[in-house]
């Protein structure tokens, strides 16, 4: 099975062909085409490649699923015997995609 390992948002994710993958935030509606170039690692089955540090003429085609937000974490902040106590939520947003083609050039 053919995969690629690409670079988007900062963060590295590893793509196969018909994967869903959740990544941060990118602009665009949803059914929209996308096509990542920062490969950095791929391999068809038989043959790998590695990039230095990236790989030639590859690419990861995907489209956009939907967009939302992930769940809920608290950031609590406490000092003790200062009186001092502070509570915030947060709720990531992303990007859910899904893999349509991987190429290794």
């Amino acid at each position: 099975m053919a995969y690629a390992i690409f670079k988007t948002g900062g963060k590295q994710y590893r793509a196969e062909k018909g994967v869903t993958l959740r990544v941060p935030t990118l602009v665009g509606d949803a059914g929209a085409k996308l096509e990542f170039n920062e490969v950095l690692f791929g391999s068809d089955g038989t043959n790998t490649k590695a990039g230095t540090p990236l790989l030639k003429g590859a690419k990861v085609s995907a489209e956009i699923v939907k967009h939302g937000l992930g769940d809920k974490i608290v950031v609590f902040k406490f000092r003790r015997r200062k009186n001092y106590a502070r509570k915030q939520g947060h709720r990531q947003a992303f990007t859910e995609i899904r893999i349509n083609e991987v190429s290794i050039g």
